[in-house]
């Protein structure tokens, strides 16, 4: 903190002689110290001595008086500003250099007035571990390594999954193909069996069974099938049992012809399963079979 007084006035000896004008200012300067930079100047005129000549001495002792009065204002002022900041009124806010007498700017106020393009940064790693450590390394590699190896297995599992989901359950597999065993099967007896939910008749045909059906006259039927267009074997006859009229299910073992008779409206099979009388259109639909040896039957 820096207090200047200046007297503008042509003094000599304390004797004023033709003073064209007298002018006090005091000028209170706060210097950049700490944190706050203020600027104040408060100038003091006598009216009494603006433009004036100064010719007696009663006059000059009421100018010091004046400005002993603003001096006084102006340590009143700093003594409080003082109490607010926290500085008593020896310190000193601006460092002086003991050499010059000069005052030293603080750091940051000298770093903004003089900007240093050369910014000069250390060359020292400040991490706890250095960079290419082996044991940190390992560690990130493992790690790595095994959350990879977890993406991927439920990436896989997630693929087998959607793929399973699109094929057909053991449950759809199982009704598609069925394999019947024929050993318990007499001759000229007909089972039923269950395939994708519609019944299966299988009927072991004798000899005159076998004559009969190529007997027949071809060109008579409603719908013209050799006997041999039906069989693989010719003692075993593999039909569906659904009435291709309305989708009853016929009685074997009965009819005008030997074959299967329908009740709901008296349709009438012959032992090879062909429409020979009533509404129905078609013969009995013959289904997919394949024999796997002489005693084992496999539909669909």
């Amino acid at each position: 903190m820096i207090i200047q007084i200046t007297v503008f006035s042509d003094l000599q000896e304390m004797r004023i002689t033709n003073v064209q004008y007298c002018c006090l200012s005091c000028a209170i300067t706060f210097l950049p110290g700490c944190s706050y930079s203020y600027h104040f100047q408060l100038l003091l005129f006598s009216s009494s001595f603006a433009c004036a000549e100064v010719k007696s001495s009663s006059t000059l002792h009421f100018a010091i008086l004046y400005c002993n009065f603003a001096v006084q204002q102006c340590l009143s002022f700093i003594r409080t500003y003082d109490s607010h900041v926290g500085f008593s009124s020896s310190e000193t806010l601006v460092p002086r250099n003991q050499d010059t007498g000069l005052a030293e700017l603080p750091a940051t106020v000298a770093a903004l007035k003089n900007p240093n393009p050369k910014v000069v940064y250390d060359e020292y790693n400040h991490e706890r571990h250095a960079p290419g450590d082996p044991s940190k390394r390992a560690f990130a590699y493992f790690v790595l390594s095994g959350g990879r190896f977890i993406y991927a297995s439920l990436l896989r599992l997630l693929v087998l999954k959607f793929v399973l989901s699109m094929s057909a359950s053991k449950d759809v597999l199982a009704l598609a193909s069925l394999e019947v065993d024929l050993s318990s099967i007499e001759p000229g007896t007909t089972v039923t069996v269950k395939w994708r939910g519609k019944p299966v008749f299988i009927r072991r045909r004798t000899e005159d069974d076998i004559k009969l059906a190529n007997s027949v006259d071809v060109g008579s039927l409603r719908h013209p099938q050799q006997d041999a267009e039906r069989v693989k074997n010719p003692e075993w006859l593999v039909v569906i049992g659904v009435c291709t009229h309305l989708g009853c299910i016929p009685l074997p073992n009965a009819g005008d012809f030997g074959g299967w008779f329908c009740p709901c409206h008296g349709s009438h099979y012959d032992i090879s399963g062909r429409i020979r009388k009533g509404p129905a259109p078609f013969n009995l639909e013959v289904p997919t079979y394949t024999f796997l040896d002489e005693n084992k039957l496999l539909i669909g």
